[in-house]
């Protein structure tokens, strides 16, 4: 097999028999020997029903159907243990990545890239979605290991032992483009085009958005809680040195040290930090707890692969 597509697949439904059409278009282009392997994330559009009609007839589909919700990035984990591909795309299934920008990654991955990312030169997406994206970049810079290009992607072509390297992985919470970068393989990314959305709008809610990057930071780094110790520090010694200008004040020029409002205001203050450190802590203490019940990234329900149906699977 030259080319694994891999699609994870939740709210997009009306999208997936025109992105069927234009992936078969674009990859026979490429190679006859190619599959497409679209992830059902437990759709509430039921996009099951159409992901096993297209896999029924085609037999470059394989269709893999999720017990339940488990998220984007464990969708794509699940659809890369079934690639069988020498070379693995990961793309969206709204259509915003077009599927005739793979023969461009294509290509340039075989000038000896292991991985090619794309770049979206133009984002279409709308103004939230790019602030929050912006802000997310900013503040990876300062609590993870290095800013990221918040114009990179997860539409991209790697070679097969990059993703079985990643599939390797056994944390529970993980991020697409900051382990692929973290496991060093040779990179590059190119400009794409970046579509509009076909239909629908995107799952990701300010809620799971902040989530998920509470789940990156405290994978990638523990500088959180370094940050935490030196803010500590910082409050202990302000605080030593505002006692000290109090003891002068009083021994020199006999002014009286300020009372109630003074005293609540402190405790408040130093009572916040200390509940905030106390939560970062927990947060890393949460995700120690989820690593340790070793239970799966993803179960799957059904796989129709070969034009025939089963259940259960890897």
């Amino acid at each position: 097999m030259d080319i694994s597509v891999v699609i994870p697949v939740y709210g997009c439904r009306e999208c997936l028999e025109e992105l069927h059409r234009r992936l078969v278009a674009a990859l026979a282009a490429i190679t006859p020997s190619y599959e497409i392997i679209l992830v059902n994330d437990a759709c509430p559009q039921n996009s099951w029903e159409v992901i096993r009609q297209i896999a029924l007839k085609d037999p470059h589909v394989k269709g893999i159907d999720l017990s339940r919700n488990f998220g984007q990035i464990r969708a794509i984990t699940a659809g890369l243990h079934y690639a069988d591909g020498e070379w693995v795309v990961v793309m969206d299934c709204d259509l915003q990545d077009k599927p005739e920008e793979i023969v461009k990654l294509y290509n340039k991955a075989q000038e000896g890239y292991d991985v090619v990312f794309s770049r979206r030169a133009v984002r279409k997406d709308m103004l939230f979605k790019k602030l929050s994206s912006k802000m997310f970049s900013w503040l990876y810079g300062i609590f993870a290991a290095g800013a990221i290009d918040n114009s990179i992607s997860n539409f991209s072509i790697s070679r097969r032992m990059v993703m079985d390297n990643y599939k390797r992985i056994g944390d529970q919470n993980r991020a697409f483009i900051p382990f692929i970068n973290w496991m060093g393989f040779k990179s590059t990314a190119v400009a794409v085009d970046h579509a509009e959305r076909a239909s629908g709008k995107s799952s990701y809610t300010t809620r799971k958005r902040l989530r998920l990057a509470l789940g990156i930071v405290t994978t990638q780094s523990n500088k959180p809680l370094v940050l935490s110790i030196k803010v500590g520090f910082t409050v202990s010694l302000l605080a030593f040195l505002y006692a000290v200008y109090m003891i002068i004040n009083y021994l020199i020029y006999g002014v009286g040290v300020a009372g109630w409002t003074s005293t609540i205001v402190s405790i408040y203050f130093v009572g916040g930090i200390i509940l905030a450190q106390i939560g970062i802590l927990g947060l890393y203490i949460g995700y120690v707890f989820d690593q340790t019940k070793g239970r799966p990234i993803f179960i799957v329900r059904e796989v129709v692969e070969n034009q025939s149906v089963k259940l259960g699977g890897h």
